[in-house]
């Protein structure tokens, strides 16, 4: 499951960034700031879809019971000067010296440096506001992030909001999922599973001695994504910034042996800044495991996307009780709650301490599944309905900023698909045509 979330994410950022390349007649130094910027925050709180998203996620952020997390997230989101805490007072010098030890740690591959305009310091450190300064600010809402990469899943203004309310629903639901299965009891005491469309059993108790951690449920998913408010900023003429794989060099990363931890640098970035902020153990584990979670075989990718939030913050995750050292010194997920009252890693070295939790967030983040294919194929019938709407494709800038991203953020991919599934061209053609009535598209 996780390498192939991996390759999947992997192949989806190759084919966008290449249509983002061919898009694009000039794109920006990704150290500066994103010239589209202030049009998708406008276009994004335009969109009813966009701010019931962004409500949506508000309201389910202030039922997170840990006082810290809760603040952290609230400021990192909803408060838009917030200060990015990894980011604070790095001079160039000092970014530099962190691309160096990535790059000798083997948790970056140079061969990536060519794709990204600004090279390895610009995908690591993409341009913010107040650079350098002890309170960097983003360059981008919340609100106006697209959800991945140009020509990927939500990659329009505002397709974050609704990739994290699609996530974070998965979540909590996940979550009352095992809850019912494994976390009823009858009045023996005995696991039952709870059915919700009966009457409840004399004696029967739910979640009664299961526990979840519903701030990892809820939280967790609002925070995996916060970093794509920095690397998908939008170039001029509404394509998107080319994002860095970095978290691995893609050769020798299974703790030295054959093995590709390479990803998205919003994952890198944003463990980093959770890291940054103090965020718990569990917590950080379970946000590092969205692109992988820490099962057997599979340890290693959150270990080094662990180990690279360290580098890119000063901060040593052993100390910090997020990674443990095992008999034969490999650096190791720690064990957290009670994990450590057996030692695991002694008896089953191939496997790992596993919070559920770590499963639950990995799964939760799997909606690419369906939302990648379907903006490919929205696209298209976008681009079949262009001239009817007055709109050329090849003119990339009128047909991105006026047209395709306008459609996208106020009707989203997934609607369009479903949509044309069930009523053809034609309904979506009268759903844009909602939008030209409205005044929505021009």
């Amino acid at each position: 499951m996780a390498a192939g979330h991996r390759l999947a994410l992997q192949r989806l950022g190759m084919a966008a960034a290449a249509l983002a390349l061919t898009a694009t007649s000039a794109a920006a130094d990704q150290t500066g700031l994103g010239p589209w910027n202030a049009d998708a925050a406008r276009l994004a709180g335009a969109s009813a879809l966009v701010t019931s998203s962004m409500a949506y996620i508000k309201a389910q952020a202030a039922t997170l019971k840990d006082p810290a997390i809760r603040r952290e997230t609230e400021d990192a989101v909803f408060n838009p000067d917030t200060c990015i805490r990894s980011r604070a007072g790095l001079t160039p010098e000092r970014k530099q010296q962190v691309v160096d030890i990535l790059v000798a740690e083997g948790l970056i591959d140079t061969g990536e440096a060519g794709r990204i305009p600004g090279g390895l310091l610009a995908g690591v450190f993409p341009g913010v506001r107040d650079d350098g300064t002890a309170c960097p600010k983003l360059p981008l809402p919340y609100a106006a992030a697209p959800g991945s990469v140009f020509g990927g899943h939500h990659s329009q203004p505002g397709g974050l909001a609704m990739h994290v309310a699609v996530n974070m629903t998965s979540g909590i639901r996940l979550a009352d999922t095992y809850r019912k299965v494994y976390g009823t009891l009858d009045g023996r005491g005995l696991p039952v599973v709870r059915d919700d469309t009966a009457p409840t059993p004399a004696g029967q108790t739910a979640d009664a001695d299961l526990f979840i951690d519903q701030d990892i449920a809820i939280g967790t998913p609002i925070w995996h994504d916060w970093a794509k408010t920095i690397v998908f900023q939008w170039n001029a003429d509404g394509s998107e910034y080319i994002e860095l794989n970095f978290g691995g060099n893609g050769k020798t990363d299974a703790w030295g042996a054959p093995g590709n931890t390479k990803t998205s640098a919003h994952h890198m970035i944003g463990i980093a800044e959770g890291m940054a902020r103090g965020m718990p153990p569990a917590f950080l584990i379970a946000h590092a495991s969205a692109h992988g979670a820490p099962n057997a075989g599979n340890e290693f990718s959150v270990v080094n996307w662990l180990r690279t939030a360290g580098i890119m913050t000063g901060i040593d995750p052993v100390e910090r009780g997020y990674l443990v050292k095992d008999a034969a010194g490999r650096l190791r997920i720690a064990p957290v709650r009670n994990l450590g009252s057996v030692n695991i890693l002694a008896s089953l070295p191939n496997q790992s301490n596993l919070l559920y939790e770590y499963v639950l967030q990995n799964l939760s983040d799997a909606d690419y599944t369906y939302t990648g294919p379907a903006v490919v194929q929205s696209e298209l019938l976008l681009r079949t309905l262009a001239p009817k709407f007055g709109y050329d494709p090849a003119d990339a800038t009128r047909y991105n900023t006026a047209y395709r991203n306008p459609v996208l953020t106020h009707l989203s991919a997934e609607r369009v698909h479903i949509l044309y599934a069930t009523g053809g061209i034609g309904r979506v053609e009268a759903e844009v045509g909602k939008l030209r009535a409205a005044g929505l598209v021009r």
